[in-house]
This record gives C-alpha cells, structure tokens and sequence, in this order.
C-alpha cells in the first residue's frame, strides 16, 4: 500500500512517501509510516496513540529526513509484543529499536512526544540516537507521589469514558464543540482535527491492548531514573498549556538530570501539539535535528 503526502513546490522527484503493514496485516491500517529522503528521522507517538499522530507534520519533515514513524507495540494495529513479554516502558523501546533495525537505521534523530519522550531519551542512553528531541515526556514524576496518582486516575477515567462513548463517535466528533470538549485534556485547539482524525483516535484507545498493563507497570516501576545516562543532544520541548503534563511537577527532572538539555517553550499548544500547530512543531524538530547532524552516536 502507497500513498503520498501534500509536498511543498520544489518536491518533486522526493520519494513517495511509503505505508508498510504488519505482516497478515491485509485489510488493516499502517503499522508504521516510512517516507522522504535525508537523514534518518524517528518519530515516537505518545500512550495510546498511533504514529498517525504525526500527520499534520509529515508533509515538512520528509521534506528533508527519512521518517520512520512506528506504532508502538501493543498499540492499535502495531506489533503484538512478544508472547511472555509484560508491557513496560524498556519492552515498548525494544519494538522501537527493531523497527529501527528493519528499516536499516543504525542510529537517527529521535522525537517522541509524551510517553514517546520517555522511550526517545531511552533510545538516547541506548546509543541509538543523533539527537533527542522530547515534546512534553513523560516520566518526570516522583514515584508515588500526588502527581502519580492523579495521572492514573486521568488515564483510567479516560479510557472507560472513550469505551462508553465509542459506539457514538461518528455522530459526535462531526461537531466542532463536541471536539473541543473531548479533546480539551490533549490539545489547546482540538477543533481543528477533522472528524476523522477524531475518531481514529478514539479507536486507537480503545483498540489499544496493553493499556491497562502498561498503566499497571508504569505505576509499580515508577518513572525514569537513569535520566543522567543519556548521552545524545537533547532538546525538551514544553507546550505552554499542557493540562495532562503540566511543567510544574512533571518537567523539572529532564531538564536538572539529562546532561545539558536544553529547554524550550512551545508557545499556544497544547499536550499533543502536532495538530495545534505544525508549522511550529516541525520546525522545532527539523532546527534540533539540522543543529547536530554532524554529531552522530555509535550504539552501546
């Protein structure tokens, strides 16, 4: 299955932008996007999430990277984990990493956005990273703390009021208020996803296999604590009105342990910033990753 993004004027001969399924994935959606020319680029969606996350700025990105955009595994129409494998966090990085290694990446850009900032500065301690790029990571709470306990909760209450409401997606999500107001938790303007993308990412939770382990997991494991190990030029993106993460309580540890990272404000967006504004999300990725071409990491 092929498909090509809109490309900006002066494009064309780039590669077509390519949709790879899982194998005896006939019928089904992309596990993964792979498009453009340039430096390897991977991108890393967030909990429950798919990479069509990435949408509204792959059109800039392959402009000038090799994208690589997997569905995490245990995630709606990714991977399966591997059987007796639990759902944590490092097995999710695992998946990313063999995605890398099929698509011949032996190190790229990385930037992943939530949960997918915490698997991106993984893959920066694991050697297989250029740079990292983490838009509003997840992990930066204490183990056990306040903070802990009322993004489990966020997440359960979340996950059993998309099952309720599910069967009524199509007719809900055409309305632009209703948009709004379920997706107010993730994006400062949820109006602008269309229906469609709406609802995919509806069924993208509820189709989502391991969230309830991984919820479970990353409870009882608690949050990253090898954040000084890092050894990649990172970048730590905040949007300025994250309601899920907010940057008190959730951003101090990457920003004191992760080895001069720099930090930066995404200004008028929200948790999930593609769709806010992807003009300013693209090119908060594509300036990181121009800055350290020429650094490349040998993996460990």
């Amino acid at each position: 299955m092929t498909t090509r993004l809109a490309q900006a004027p002066g494009s064309a001969g780039r590669a077509a932008s390519r949709l790879a399924q899982a194998p005896g994935s006939a019928g089904r959606a992309a596990s993964h996007f792979r498009g453009g020319e340039g430096p390897p680029l991977v991108l890393i969606h967030g909990y429950a999430n798919t990479w069509r996350v990435w949408e509204p700025v792959l059109p800039a990105l392959t402009e000038r990277h090799d994208v690589l955009a997997p569905t995490l595994c245990g995630h709606s129409d990714g991977e399966p984990l591997p059987e007796g494998v639990e759902a944590t966090v490092g097995a999710l990085t695992d998946g990313v990493e063999r995605a890398m290694d099929a698509a011949g990446f032996e190190t790229a850009h990385v930037c992943g956005n939530s949960l997918g900032g915490w698997i991106a500065l993984d893959l920066g301690r694991r050697g297989r990273a250029r740079s990292v790029n983490c838009l509003a990571p997840a992990g930066g709470w204490e183990h056990g703390s306040r903070a802990e306990r009322r993004l489990k909760r966020l997440f359960t209450i979340g996950r059993k009021l998309n099952d309720r409401v599910l069967p009524h997606a199509e007719r809900l999500v055409r309305r632009p208020r209703l948009r709004k107001l379920m997706f107010r938790d993730a994006m400062r303007h949820p109006e602008r996803l269309t229906p469609a993308q709406a609802a995919a990412r509806m069924e993208a939770m509820a189709h989502c296999t391991v969230y309830w382990e991984l919820l479970d997991t990353i409870t009882r494991d608690g949050p990253p604590d090898w954040l000084g190990e890092v050894d990649a030029p990172t970048l730590v993106a905040w949007p300025e009105f994250d309601r899920i993460l907010p940057q008190k309580g959730h951003s101090e540890p990457f920003r004191e342990l992760v080895r001069g990272a720099e930090w930066r404000i995404l200004p008028g967006v929200g948790h999930v910033p593609m769709a806010d504004d992807p003009e300013l999300v693209s090119r908060t990725i594509l300036d990181w990753a121009a800055a350290h071409e020429r650094e490349p990491v040998s993996p460990a």
